[in-house]
This record gives structure tokens, C-alpha cells and sequence, in this order.
């Protein structure tokens, strides 16, 4: 069976969801037994995000191969079983890279090389490299309907129909229908635009996500259908939610998935719901609640920790939590002040980053949890401050620092390896400070062995893992022997001892940081170990001091 394509554009404006609907719209179609895939294509000009200010552009997500690609990858990855990789996301940059390439190479015989047909073909090219890997391949399109830069992008979808023929292609356009607080109505006109705008472009869409912060009613549903050439059960209401994960169902309320498969003219069993709506009931009805203080600088757009903050509520599922994330600014917050916010936490998180903005704040944060017996959790660069605090303030290398930072320091706890052996390409990576940014990066899944006594290997109850990277620097094993002395456990590592993996501290009730990003492989059906581990024992302190003071 050939693979059947679903595009999903936007319109109106931004931020309208398309990432979650496209995700929400694979577990659906996985429900009723389909397999998935998911693609986005994103307008910019970059060649990927992995050097893009978080401040913009929000996270950067990390697949099992490498691939540095956008934050809405996670929510595919989370929602669906696909597994992604560099060919699910293309920027603008990449399409024109390869282009200009093959053009500079002669592969266009001198030829006028032109947006079409040879911009527009390499996307279609890089879209139809999905053929035959699922029975359903979901392509977002990014930005808006009516920017200039993605034009190429709703070119190539427009042919793809005619090339693959109607049963085979279905298009679903996002829009907004505002409701006016004034005139107590909701409007439809933004969304009358914006098809129309798709259809000036050569594309009838043949399914409406309307998103609204009311239900719309079967008169409004009958006005976009007439005024916008779909029937009106295509017309589907994509109201606010109050847990993204309740989006499947509510399309499946809307009949979302049966109008997808009567469009692609399929046949699928009826979908099994289940875990989803158990999911949603365990979510709504919390017994416990903890708090967990997230210590980093780009936390005032949450957008920038989204894998992270999503992990966290994962792991407050199985232990009927609700996780309220505090998140503190390193780099305003310090001393007296950071203390009083860090006593109201659970536990502390310090996650990833690059650069030495806020990091006394964040070393703070890591010595206030050690000697309070706060659970710990360091992420990457968490870990690698956490190596940096032990080692200055515990194993007696005041000066101990990472060479990111402090390039001179007698102890570079933390530093460039310049020669490792890459599990992924079977080859030794050289890498210095003059590398490119990119190259000087460890990406994508790595194995790990664990120490069977550790805190690690409870939490994950089996000896060899792979967990995903995106970091430059590492722990220096020149000073391994003085920190373990000192007694910090190094309690994961690569198969072959050179990699320090996972560290942690033995006489604290839960203390551990890990070089790798544990939150890019986090399910809310399947919460990832170590966010269980850490949100329980955080709530068990909870639980602990709430009975003290009682008593």
C-alpha cells in the first residue's frame, strides 16, 4: 500500500496550533491501527534551528539520529509511535542549500534554475521521500497563509495532488474564528479570507480546523462551509482545551477522523481511545500536587523548555500529581531571594543552555539542593554545573570550572574533548574551539551502561540505555579519580568508560544529573523513568514535611 499525504496549512495568524493538531490528528489515525509519519516544512531561511536564539525560535528538538530540527517534532513524537529524523523537517534554507548546490555541481545543465519548477521539485522531493513509510504521511506546513517565503512550499503541495491524484492527497487549512467580546458574536470573516487567500494559490481545502475559545454553532459551521466550498461536517471546531492531550478526543467528538478517512477513501477499524481518555481522567483528577523550582534564563518564554515542561507533567501522571513548575530566572534572581523561591520548591530542576549568562544563579541553586537534601535533577549544562559545584565546594578544587567558561582554569571539571569515539558513525570525531558551531556538537541518541547500585539503574530498572544529546562539552575524566574520592557516583557511562553519562551524590535522598536530554524521549503514555523518579521522591518530601507540620 502506497503512502496516503495529509497537508496541514494555517491561516489568520500564527501560533494557532497546527503543530498539536497534526500530532493530535496521527494519534487518531494510530488509534484506528494506521501507521504514521509526520514532516514539517518550515519557511525560514535557516538551514536548521540548532543555532537559533531560543528567545525566537523556542526549542530545539533532538531525534535519535542527529537532527536538529523544530519544537513542534516533539509534540509528533510525543502524540504518535513515529520515529523521526532529519528527513521529517526542511527549512527554506535547506531546500535552497541543496539547490544552489546541485546548481554550483552542473547537475542543471546550465539551465535557468528557477523557484519552479526546481525549488518547488526539491521539496516535492524531499516530501515524497515519506512514500512507503507509513500508510498516512502528515506534512505541516509552517507560518501563514500569504507569507512570501512559504509560497514555494503551498506550490509544491498544490502540484502533489495532481501527481499523486485526489484519494492519495487531503488538505486541512487551520484558521481563527474570533469571538468579539463587544458585539457577543463570533466572526467568520478572518477564516472566509484566508481560504480564500489558499484558494487565489491553486488549493481547495477539503477539511476546516477552526480554532475558537467557544464551541461553534451549527449556523456558523453552515455560513464557513457555504462561504468556503466545504461540506459542513468538514467544518470542525478546534476549541482551547485545558490539556493539550485532550485534542484527540475532541477531534474524534468532531468526527475529525472519519472525515479524513472517507476523504483518502480508507478503511480502518474503529479507533481504541482508551488510554487517552484514562490519560485525561488521571489529569483532571489529581490526589497530590508538587512544586518544582526550573532554575535556567530563558525561562520567561516557556516555549524555550517545552520537551522539559512537558516531561515533568509526564512524570506527575503515574504518581497523581499535578507538577506546578516554578520557573526562576537565573540570572535576576541570586542570593537571599533565590533561596526564599528555592525553600518553596519540592525539588529543583537546572536544565540546558548555552553561554555564561546566569550561571552563579544556577550554581546556587545546585549547592542550596545539596546541602538541603532537595531533590536534584541537572540537565546537560545542569549536570555539568553540578560536576562544578562538587568539585569546588566538596572535593576542595576552588577553582574548578568549565573551560566554556573559564577557559584558563587550573581545573576543567568540564571541558572540550577534542578526539571521542561516535557509537552512531562508528568513527573517532575530532573537534576544537575552531570548529564550526554545529560540529563541535555530540548529537542524537548514545548508549549508556549503568551501575546496577545507583539511583539510575532503580529508576530505569535495566542495565544499557540510549538516551539523546545536544551538548559540546564534557566531563573531564582527568579529575575523576579526585571527585569520586570526594564522593560523587559516576553512575552511567558510554559501553567503553570514557563518556561520563550520568552522575550522582549517594548520601542525598535523590541527586543526579545527566549529560543527555532525557525529556526528548518522555510520552504522556509512556512518562520517561527518571521524571517519575524525581517527581516521587519530590512528593514524598512534600507528603514528609506536610506530616511534620502537622504533628
Amino acid at each position: 500500500m502506497k503512502t496516503k499525504f495529509i497537508f496541514v496549512t494555517g491561516g489568520v495568524l500564527s501560533s494557532l496550533g497546527k503543530g498539536l493538531a497534526a500530532a493530535a490528528i496521527g494519534a487518531l489515525l494510530e488509534a484506528r491501527g494506521l501507521r504514521v509519519t509526520i514532516q514539517k516544512l518550515d519557511p525560514y531561511i535557516n538551514v536548521d534551528p540548532g543555532t537559533m536564539n531560543p528567545f525566537q525560535h523556542g526549542e530545539v528538538y533532538v531525534t535519535d539520529d542527529g537532527a536538529e530540527t523544530d519544537l513542534d517534532l516533539g509534540h509528533y513524537e510525543r502524540y504518535t509511535n513515529a520515529k523521526l529524523g532529519q528527513r521529517h523537517n526542511y527549512t527554506s534554507g535547506r531546500i535552497y542549500y541543496s539547490v544552489i548546490s546541485k546548481e554550483r555541481k552542473g547537475e542543471y545543465l546550465g539551465g535557468t534554475v528557477q523557484v519552479i519548477p526546481h525549488v518547488t521539485d526539491e521539496i516535492k522531493q524531499a516530501i515524497l521521500q515519506l512514500d512507503g513509510e507509513a500508510d498516512i504521511a502528515i506534512v505541516e506546513i509552517g507560518g501563514t497563509i500569504g507569507d512570501i517565503e512559504g509560497l514555494p512550499f503551498i506550490e509544491a503541495i498544490r502540484q502533489l495532488r495532481g501527481d499523486l491524484g485526489r484519494e492519495n492527497t487531503l488538505y486541512i487549512h487551520a484558521t481563527y474564528v474570533p469571538y468579539i467580546k463587544a458585539a457577543g458574536e463570533l466572526k467568520t470573516k478572518p477564516t472566509q479570507h484566508s481560504v480564500k487567500e489558499l484558494r487565489s494559490i491553486g488549493i481547495q481545502p477539503d477539511i476546516l480546523l477552526c480554532r475558537t475559545e467557544t464551541g461553534l454553532s451549527q449556523s456558523i459551521k453552515s455560513k464557513i462551509a457555504l462561504f468556503c466550498d466545504v461540506t459542513e461536517k468538514a467544518v470542525i471546531t478546534a476549541m482551547d482545551v485545558d490539556c493539550i492531550y485532550e485534542v484527540p478526543l475532541r477531534f474524534h467528538q468532531e468526527n475529525l477522523d472519519e472525515q479524513i478517512v472517507e476523504g483518502l477513501n480508507m478503511w480502518t477499524r474503529a479507533p481504541i481511545l482508551t488510554p487517552w481518555e484514562e490519560l485525561i481522567t488521571k489529569v483532571k483528577n489529581p490526589q497530590h500536587k508538587v512544586t518544582i523550582a526550573m532554575v535556567g534564563k530563558y525561562v520567561n518564554l516557556r516555549e524555550s523548555y517545552k520537551s522539559l515542561n512537558e516531561a515533568l507533567f509526564h512524570g506527575g501522571v503515574p504518581n497523581n500529581a499535578e507538577v506546578e513548575i516554578d520557573f526562576v530566572n537565573s540570572e535576576r534572581i541570586k542570593g537571599e531571594k533565590l533561596v526564599q523561591r528555592l525553600a518553596r520548591a519540592d525539588g529543583i530542576l537546572v536544565p540546558g543552555g548555552f553561554g555564561i549568562r546566569g550561571i552563579p544563579g544556577k550554581l546556587e541553586a545546585i549547592a542550596y539542593a545539596r546541602e538541603n537534601g532537595v531533590p536534584f535533577f541537572g540537565i546537560c549544562l545542569g549536570m555539568q554545573l553540578a560536576v562544578v559545584e562538587f568539585a569546588r565546594n566538596v572535593a576542595g578544587l576552588s577553582l574548578a570550572d568549565s573551560t566554556e567558561f573559564s577557559p584558563s582554569t587550573p581545573h576543567p571539571v568540564i571541558y572540550l574533548m577534542k578526539e571521542w569515539y561516535d557509537y552512531r558513525t562508528d568513527k573517532i570525531q575530532v573537534r576544537d574551539e575552531d570548529s564550526d558551531k554545529g560540529g563541535t556538537m555530540r548529537l542524537g541518541a548514545y548508549p549508556c551502561e549503568l551501575n546496577e547500585d545507583s539511583l539510575a539503574y532503580r529508576a530505569y530498572a535495566t542495565k544499557n540505555i540510549s538516551e539523546r544529546h545536544r551538548h559540546r562539552y564534557e566531563f573531564n575524566n582527568a579529575h575523576r579519580k579526585t571527585l569520586e574520592d570526594a564522593g560523587l557516583l559516576i553512575s552511567g557511562t558510554s559501553p567503553d568508560g570514557e563518556l561520563v553519562e550520568i552522575i550522582e551524590l549517594n548520601d542525598h535522598p535523590w541527586f543526579l544529573g545527566c549529560q543527555f536530554h532525557p525529556e526528548f524521549k518522555s510520552r504522556p503514555l509512556k512518562p520517561h523513568p527518571l521524571f517519575v523518579s524525581f517527581v516521587q521522591t519530590a512528593l514524598e518530601r512534600r507528603l514528609k514535611e506536610k506530616t511534620t507540620h502537622t504533628e
